[in-house]
């Protein structure tokens, strides 16, 4: 099958740019895959982070034709063009914000109309993690110009059908990134490289509210009640970063929180997880977590909160602990447990035992079922 794929890569930085990479990467496998990624993702003045450019020494890298600027109308009218000449089967494209909707809605509609290639959105967010006025619309417009699509929840689906009530659409899981496992580091070499040690409970990821890491910084104060742990909040903080220092220092936590206030470079992901005995994500919200499929790439436990579709990924109580949203008392009680009961162990076996429904592989065979091909007995309404 001829594939176009639109989305961002390197330089750009972060879970989608990754996302992209590899499944681009994987689909090349057995089909024609043509990528065009961006040249520029946001206008600096709307982006939150320090930097949208991948500084990393270990590059994770495709063949790409750079030429989507999602400021520049141009820019559009040349992918439509470069799609109509190759006249794929099937273009990609990976929708994570409304930012895109219109961009993304004239390719796709221009497509539609004069091609016979068919429009796949996968959709990482249907809705945004911290809403904003004016976004229903614009995703809607966007969504209503796609054939098919691809959501990693449940909570995505229904969201979607709440946009697009006669929407084709497939759930499957969010692959697992296993990328950033750079040799095998044991854990008291990592935790020594890092001048840590002892029990190591891990928050990564950009510090967002809804994120949740204040529940975790209250719930650290009940844990060492009972066990002696020390947590490592590693990843750039996108808000205040002085009302959680202020919380720590109030609540005496200081020497048992280590924060590493940066992005972390590809070659150095592996290194975090491999100090820490389980990852642990405090989510006020979400739709899915890649921090999550990064912790199973490295054999990492995840305790995590029953929101979107982080439930369907984490097995309680077999792959790690679910706990009740904004509930510090809940999130200190299963960390605990976790401990007490010396759980890692076997909570690692049954990661390995489940690689199989979060590999690239059944990402790309849901792929697969949307060739134009062979669903001609699907029709839009």
């Amino acid at each position: 099958m001829k594939i176009c794929v639109i989305g961002p890569t390197y330089p750009f930085r972060g879970g989608i740019a990754h996302y992209t990479t590899l499944l681009v990467k994987n689909l090349r496998k057995k089909h024609d895959v043509v990528f065009f990624s961006f040249k520029r993702q946001y206008p600096q003045f709307l982006f939150p982070g320090r930097t949208q450019i991948d500084n990393s020494k270990v590059i994770i890298k495709v063949e790409a034709k750079p030429i989507f600027d999602s400021m520049n109308p141009y820019s559009w009218l040349a992918m439509f063009y470069k799609v109509k000449k190759l006249r794929p089967e099937l273009l990609i494209f990976n929708w994570v914000s409304f930012f895109f909707a219109i961009q993304f809605a004239i390719i796709a509609f221009l497509t539609r109309k004069f091609t016979r290639t068919k429009v796949l959105m996968i959709c990482h967010n249907v809705k945004q993690h911290e809403a904003r006025p004016g976004e229903k619309v614009p995703t809607k417009l966007a969504f209503k110009n796609a054939d098919y699509f691809i959501v990693h929840s449940v909570e995505d689906s229904n969201n979607l059908k709440q946009l697009v009530p006669n929407a084709l659409v497939k759930k499957t899981f969010h692959p697992t990134y296993n990328f950033f496992k750079f040799g095998n580091i044991e854990k008291s070499e990592a935790q020594n490289k890092l001048c840590v040690s002892g029990n190591m409970i891990l928050y990564f990821g950009f510090v967002r509210e809804y994120k949740g890491l204040m529940y975790l910084i209250w719930a650290l104060p009940m844990v060492l009640e009972k066990v002696d742990v020390h947590l490592l909040v590693v990843g750039e903080f996108w808000e205040d970063k002085r009302k959680y220092l202020e919380q720590i220092k109030n609540l005496k936590i200081g020497e048992n929180i280590t924060i590493v206030d940066r992005y972390i470079p590809n070659e150095e992901v592996g290194l975090y997880f491999s100090a820490a005995d389980t990852v642990v994500l405090p989510y006020i919200s979400a739709t899915q977590s890649g921090i999550a499929q990064i912790a199973f790439g490295l054999n990492k436990p995840v305790i995590t909160t029953n929101v979107g579709g982080i439930p369907e990924v984490v097995e309680d109580g077999k792959t790690g602990f679910i706990v009740p949203p904004q509930n510090s008392k809940a999130l200190a009680d299963a960390i605990i447990h976790f401990y007490e009961n010396k759980n890692e162990e076997e909570f690692v076996n049954n990661i390995i035992k489940e690689r199989e429904k979060f590999s690239w592989d059944r990402m790309v065979e849901v792929i697969e079922s949307f060739n134009p091909n062979l669903i001609q007995s699907f029709k839009r309404d």
